[in-house]
């Protein structure tokens, strides 16, 4: 088990403050129009400042240095509070798509306002009401992160419009595998990429390489491409993993909530691939709803029994050994390599 390192929890604290000063005025701003608005933005501040890892951020932070950017400039830490506003806006809009009652442990916003839509006897459709909620509240969470962004170079809003467009496809690709049951690993491993791994670490980094340094696009982005491309397939591989095993208690996850949803993961794909008769019956369980805790267990048995579980935590270690090796390529200084290699170990070895 990796512990956060303590330059993550320096960006973070910093990060964290500047989302703070951004969302306080913006309550008090709305709440003199209508108190009726204060709630979206609460919402976004719940789920915002509740923590998280505040991995972009701290990946950004690090392409910027590297770059030759100050450290103490708060250009990369607006960056990085867009990065992580940008985070809510999809996990928001996520949780309606997946239907998702809980996250961190507690109440989803779609949840929340169903709820309190039903408790209080309003007119419509509960759910609808939750959703439409969760998702306006995404969207400001979306138009928060853009002003952020204003003083960004041009390269580096080619980077930021990027990142964006890359997550959209892939939480498409990520919808339409669970709806096809999409158990070939070839697109598993594109879903994986797209729908996080890239927007997670290889753009972070290379929106960082920008901000610091617009005229060194093409020296800095291949190079920081061959770490953060295979560390980013790491970091959703683990996701995938605690996704399907993790403790409910660490990851705030339902135990096994990515089996009820169906989820296509490599993990998956590779379970499938090597599953006899008997065992490719309980897996076809996978994306039921309703799975009973005994299913889950039996699944995740599966899962270890045609070794799907190993292997992938081979492949885990195989992307980390080569995003390290390639850190050696990166025109950095040996502190900041030293920082990315430290933050591929957690990245990889997490149990959260």
């Amino acid at each position: 088990m990796h512990t956060a390192p303590l330059s993550l929890l320096e960006v973070a604290s910093r990060v964290d403050k500047r989302l703070e000063s951004l969302l306080a005025p913006e309550r008090q701003r709305w709440e003199k129009v209508d108190a009726d608005l204060v709630p979206p933005i609460d919402e976004i501040s719940r789920l915002v400042l509740a923590g998280g890892k505040r991995l972009r951020p701290a990946f950004c932070f690090w392409g910027f240095v590297g770059a030759g950017g100050d450290p103490t400039d708060e250009l990369v830490i607006d960056a990085g509070a867009a990065l992580e506003l940008l985070h809510a806006f999809a996990l928001f809009h996520d949780d309606v798509m997946d239907g998702s009652l809980t996250r961190r442990g507690e109440p989803t916003t779609n949840a929340k306002f169903e709820a309190r839509h039903g408790d209080n006897k309003l007119a419509g459709e509960s759910r609808r009401f939750g959703d439409g909620v969760a998702i306006l509240v995404g969207d400001l969470a979306y138009v928060y992160s853009d002003q952020l962004m204003r003083n960004a170079s041009p390269q580096a809003w080619s980077i930021w419009n990027e990142l964006r467009i890359e997550l959209n496809f892939g939480q498409y690709l990520d919808m339409l595998g669970s709806a096809m049951n999409e158990r070939r690993r070839e697109k598993a491993e594109r879903i994986c990429r797209y729908k996080s791994g890239k927007y997670t670490i290889e753009r972070p980094l290379h929106l960082g390489a920008l901000l610091a340094a617009p005229s060194r696009g093409d020296e800095l982005l291949p190079v920081l491409s061959a770490y953060g491309l295979p560390l980013g397939d790491a970091f959703q591989m683990r996701d995938d993993v605690l996704g399907a095993f993790g403790d409910t208690a660490i990851t705030g996850k339902p135990v096994g909530d990515d089996l009820r949803e169906g989820k296509p993961t490599p993990l998956m794909a590779i379970a499938t691939a090597r599953a006899n008769a008997a065992q490719l019956q309980e897996l076809q369980r996978v994306g039921n709803q309703d799975l009973t805790r005994e299913e889950i267990a039996r699944i995740q048995q599966v899962i270890r029994d045609t070794g799907a579980l190993d292997e992938l935590e081979t492949v885990i270690t195989r992307l980390t050994d080569e995003a390290i090796a390639a850190v050696n390529q990166l025109p950095f200084t040996q502190m900041v390599r030293d920082e990315l290699i430290t933050l591929a170990e957690y990245v990889s070895w997490r149990t959260v």
